[in-house]
């Protein structure tokens, strides 16, 4: 019997030293704060054989603790809810192994603004994104009204160049029109080569 009690006393002893190893989260931080409602994230030192995460959330100067718990699960994250507007809290987090719990974390503190700041917020983001739509719109605007432009003068190049080699192919043929012309319009000659004369007879009656 004295000996059983011993090997009990020595397996807690074995869980308790386990437990205790386990490293608590590190880089605790809060997110997303809100008047209602918060994100709390965190990291795990590598090599903790970390199965789920608990929470402790406390408003400052209640002694009343919310637990949140849960296994599982490899998420580093969590979210809080139904929490009161302008309140100060204090959070805690522990992670959660086959053996046991770790030390809680390094306390954190935060405050929930007011649920009116809290729409002005998200007010000003949602003109933000607005303003932001509009100006895609007008540059997108305005780049298809370039691109037409530069279509447009694309075309009245090729429309004169074409043009201005349809003219340079016709500017031989109209200078041998006009030789052609010039030569039918020039005096006349004699068959014999020389130029008509007039007989004298003509030239004495004259």
């Amino acid at each position: 019997m004295e000996r059983f009690f011993l090997l009990v006393l020595s397996c807690l002893c074995v869980s308790r030293v386990t437990a205790d190893s386990l490293s608590p989260p590190v880089n605790v931080t809060i997110k997303a704060v809100k008047a209602n409602s918060a994100v709390v994230t965190w990291d795990i030192p590598e090599g903790d054989p970390v199965i789920g995460f608990a929470i402790t959330q406390q408003k400052k100067d209640v002694r009343m603790l919310r637990f949140i718990q849960e296994v599982n699960t490899t998420t580093r994250s969590c979210a809080l809810w139904d929490l009161e507007e302008e309140t100060d809290y204090i959070v805690h987090v522990q992670s959660i192994s086959m053996s046991g719990t770790s030390p809680l974390s390094e306390p954190l503190r935060f405050r929930t603004p007011k649920e009116a700041e809290t729409q002005a917020s998200k007010s000003k983001d949602e003109v933000t994104m607005e303003e932001v739509g509009q100006t895609t719109q007008l540059r997108a605007g305005e780049l298809i009204i370039i691109v037409v432009v530069l279509i447009m003068w694309a075309g009245v190049i090729a429309l004169f160049c074409r043009q201005y080699d349809i003219i340079k192919d016709n500017e031989p043929n109209n200078n041998k029109d006009k030789a052609k012309n010039s030569s039918e319009c020039s005096t006349p000659e004699h068959p014999t080569g020389g130029l008509l004369r007039i007989p004298q007879e003509q030239q004495q009656q004259q």
